[in-house]
């Protein structure tokens, strides 16, 4: 999409210990009986996932090697993600909360999808990093390697940073393309974000769209990328 990168990890690294991370909170749910309790919300969004994976190579031909996986926590919280290398947690409360449509959790999931599309994960990861110790450090003496990656800092910062601006209107962009190339109508994202500002009344939004526009801001911008990809949508569920 043309906007620079810094990108100071091998991504290869960033996907090995997400996916180490991503087991781990596998673990602990299944410890709390809260992981895939939901079997009607899980094969959901499975389906939705199976439907929109195939359509990550149009962005990124490596993206369909990826190990993807989706499951499902029950929690009360607003919340979805997807790390580093296509593993992808959805919350039970963003669905029931906001009876969400099939479509509702594709627009969802494609955003979430966009973001390890594009690498924000590794971007943010290389950003933190670059601010503690300098980006010619890090690169000079390998302590990204030897001092934060082998202690499993990925998913804290992950989990505890916030995606800047341009990266959210990425994925904005982008997950609108790919929920409309797997025959999603992408007019749900402005359904989605309606009903998100009801759920919160103009109080603090979840932690997971912090960063983005809210209310009439936030609809309006996803809005004026309709025309560009209602006609995906539409090729998409031609007879």
């Amino acid at each position: 999409m043309g906007r620079k990168q810094l990108l100071l990890m091998p991504a290869a690294q960033i996907e090995a210990e997400s996916a180490k991370s991503y087991e781990q909170i596998k673990a602990e749910a299944k410890t709390k009986n809260t992981l895939n309790m939901n079997t009607t919300q899980l094969h959901r969004v499975r389906i939705i996932a199976d439907r929109l994976i195939p359509f990550t190579g149009n962005f990124r031909a490596d993206a369909l090697k990826w190990s993807w996986e989706v499951n499902v926590i029950a929690s009360k919280e607003l919340n979805a993600w997807c790390m580093p290398g296509g593993k992808m947690m959805f919350y039970t409360g963003i669905i029931d909360q906001l009876k969400l449509t099939d479509s509702e959790i594709a627009a969802i999931m494609g955003h979430e999808m966009a973001h390890a599309l594009r690498e924000h994960g590794r971007e943010r990861y290389s950003q933190e990093m670059a601010k503690q110790l300098g980006a010619s450090l890090l690169v000079a003496s390998g302590l990204v390697e030897e001092k934060y990656v082998q202690l499993g800092l990925v998913a804290t910062i992950f989990f505890s940073l916030k995606y800047g601006r341009d990266q959210e209107s990425e994925s904005d962009t982008l997950g609108l393309e790919l929920m409309a190339r797997a025959g999603y109508n992408p007019e749900a994202a402005v359904t989605l974000w309606k009903k998100m500002a009801a759920a919160t009344g103009g109080s603090k939004m979840p932690q997971w769209l912090s960063t983005h526009p809210s209310g009439e801001a936030r609809i309006r911008e996803i809005t004026a990328l309709l025309p560009r990809v209602t006609p995906l949508y539409q090729a998409a569920n031609k007879p």
